[in-house]
């Protein structure tokens, strides 16, 4: 198994990136995004959970994360959280993930926790212009999520501007490989398909090789 880490700024595309290289590669892959294990907070009431700083690391249930994919590697079976974006809670609902030969991990933050970040064989940055992810972040949370303008506005300059320079930006350094326009990479996204189907195909001859020499 390799675990690839997709981080990014809100809206930088790094979602479009995990799900075009899921489609690069084909059938041995399985994408697990960071937002499903934002923290859960039941014991807050709905009015307290929505002040909650969503950009902060301490935002996400990264123990949580960090033990399902040493599951995944030991080859045991993991039920992912569905987080509630309208309830800012997760709801009582799971996906189960089976182990796959590539586990792509996206999120802002996949690569500012040291701990998460030892899980990672390969680490990528999705790189993107300032207005054109606040523009999608805007797009989004209106469109999917029940947000209104109003409340998108002062989200993203109470928390999701600050959050970005504080922790997002400054894991970039910690990437092995930086991304400029996310998806819209054409060349960024056949170089890193191009990495994991060689290590797919070293598998594969190894497997060849022990069956031989058994």
């Amino acid at each position: 198994m390799i675990i690839v880490g997709i981080a990014g700024g809100t809206g930088s595309g790094k979602t479009t990136f995990a799900k075009a290289l899921k489609n690069a590669i084909a059938n041995d892959s399985v994408i697990i995004s960071q937002d499903s294990y934002y923290a859960a907070h039941t014991e807050l009431s709905f009015d307290e959970r929505v002040k909650i700083n969503y950009d902060h690391p301490d935002a996400f249930e990264d123990e949580l994360l960090v033990a399902h994919l040493k599951q995944l590697r030991a080859g045991e079976r993991i039920e992912v959280p569905v987080y509630d974006f309208t309830a800012y809670t997760r709801s009582a609902a799971t996906v189960t993930v089976d182990p796959q030969l590539i586990v792509i991990v996206e999120g802002i933050l996949v690569l500012a926790n040291p701990k998460l970040r030892e899980q990672l064989d390969l680490k990528v940055f999705v790189d993107t212009d300032p207005d054109v992810r606040v523009l999608r972040r805007l797009i989004r949370d209106v469109e999917e999520r029940g947000r209104t303008l109003s409340s998108v506005h002062s989200q993203y300059l109470a928390t999701v501007k600050p959050m970005h320079e504080a922790f997002v930006e400054p894991s970039k350094k910690y990437a092995d490989l930086i991304v400029p326009e996310g998806g819209f990479n054409t060349v960024a996204l056949e170089t890193v398909a191009a990495v994991l189907k060689q290590y797919l195909q070293d598998g594969e001859n190894r497997l060849v090789s022990d069956g031989e020499k058994g």
